[in-house]
């Protein structure tokens, strides 16, 4: 009997010290741990591309985020209210017999955005002992098993001994540390990889995103849970938002085009004093020449000297689509032409122009030096040494994309660009 009380006692002492579910201890709450889920209601989360949460995808059940398994490939997405960049993100999980889910973040929204997968990385979920029999014997690829960055990086071992089967409960992790990207599942690392590498673009460009230009870019986004047609469980999900790094990088290597994409069918090419040169084409249309990665805030100098006509740009947090550019415009442009002030392409026009005092600033025909600071709301511009303009604007600190030169239309145009540099902060 004796024995029995002691174990029974111990059993009551190991119950009151096991965490609840969808809670965070002291020392988690000290080391800046947060939750996604309160265990209750769905506060915080949203359809992706929706205002609010609508639909029968997703319900609280028992104290998890319930997929009910009525979502398919083109819906049934939630996302986070909140966007993240650098974080330390825990759940844990189920899935039925044969599902088919997945965890992704850095997820881009918008109109041109049909599906949270073609900007966002995911941490696949999804049963590989049952999914052939439950799928009309389809077998899975080795960049579609579960805990792989899906169609980018696979483990290089079996990871089946370390995931527990269909109904029972997962523990996964994605840590997110400045571009250096850690998948665990119940503890054990299966991928590693950096983003944003020769290798990570080489894996992009020849496979399944190969069609996806925006896919897996952009260093800040939303989380978001996948409804695939299965139902799938999720609790105990929760954050740490990890400090940014800065880091100084050369944009253009002064001796090919590596690092850069070129839209439009305009003229990109270093000359023989390892300068970047851009030129109206025999289509004297608009172009752009893009970095492939995305930066957000930065500090951003470069030189460009104007030898014929000289309308040109540097936009910031832009995508572009053909030669339709979506973003933000610092003005390079001929004397008179507010070089410096900024402008919002098809959008609001000019959002600030220069003082007319300060058009004598710009040195036509020699070289000059351009300062872009950009970190939030606020830009600010330089031109050789000189303050041009200071704005601080609420829809430039939502923006996202790439740094992007332009070459205006009309032809007759030639610019040359050296010594570009940013940092990011």
């Amino acid at each position: 009997m004796k024995k029995v009380l002691i174990l029974l006692s111990a059993l009551a002492v190991m119950a009151c010290a096991a965490p609840k579910d969808n809670t965070l201890t002291k020392a988690e709450k000290a080391d800046g741990w947060e939750l996604l889920f309160d265990g209750q209601t769905l506060n915080g989360w949203r359809n992706f591309n929706e205002p609010a949460l609508v639909g029968e995808s997703w319900v609280v059940e028992d104290g998890t985020i319930a997929a009910t398994g009525k979502g398919d490939d083109a819906h049934g997405y939630i996302v986070t209210d909140r966007v993240f960049e650098n974080f330390h993100l825990k759940w844990d999980w189920k899935i039925s017999k044969g599902g088919n889910s997945g965890m992704l973040y850095h997820v881009q929204e918008g109109p041109e955005y049909a599906v949270p997968y073609v900007t966002g990385p995911e941490y696949q979920i999804i049963d590989d002992e049952n999914f052939t029999e439950m799928n009309d014997g389809y077998v899975l690829e080795p960049w579609q098993k579960c805990a792989v960055d899906y169609a980018m990086y696979v483990p290089d071992f079996d990871t089946a001994p370390y995931i527990n089967p269909a109904g029972e409960w997962n523990s996964s992790e994605i840590i997110f540390d400045n571009g250096h990207v850690t998948y665990l599942i119940n503890g054990k690392v299966t991928v590693e990889f950096d983003a944003w590498t020769q290798d990570w673009f080489a894996r992009k460009d020849s496979g399944k995103w190969n069609n996806a230009p925006e896919y897996g870019l952009s260093r800040r986004g939303v989380m978001c849970l996948q409804d695939h047609g299965y139902p799938a469980w999720f609790k105990n999900v929760k954050v740490k938002e990890l400090p940014s790094k800065p880091v100084e990088e050369t944009l253009f290597n002064g001796k090919d085009l590596t690092g850069w994409v070129n839209y439009g069918t305009e003229l990109w090419y270093v000359d023989e004093e390892g300068n970047l040169v851009c030129e109206s084409g025999p289509d004297k249309g608009y172009g752009y020449f893009a970095t492939e990665k995305y930066y957000n805030n930065f500090d951003l100098s470069l030189e460009f000297k104007q030898e014929a006509n000289g309308n040109s740009g540097v936009f910031i947090r832009s995508t572009v689509d053909g030669t339709k550019v979506s973003g933000w415009q610092v003005e390079v442009a001929p004397k008179g032409s507010d070089t410096g002030g900024i402008y919002e392409s098809y959008g609001r026009g000019w959002l600030v122009q220069i003082p007319d005092e300060k058009e004598n600033i710009l040195k036509e025909g020699e070289w000059n030096t351009l300062r872009v600071l950009c970190e939030g709301d606020r830009v600010q511009t330089w031109l050789n040494g000189d303050p041009m303009v200071d704005i601080t604007d609420e829809k430039i600190g939502a923006g996202n994309g790439r740094i992007a030169l332009q070459i205006h239309d009309g032809g007759g145009i030639k610019v040359r660009w050296r010594n570009l540099k940013v940092k990011t902060l």
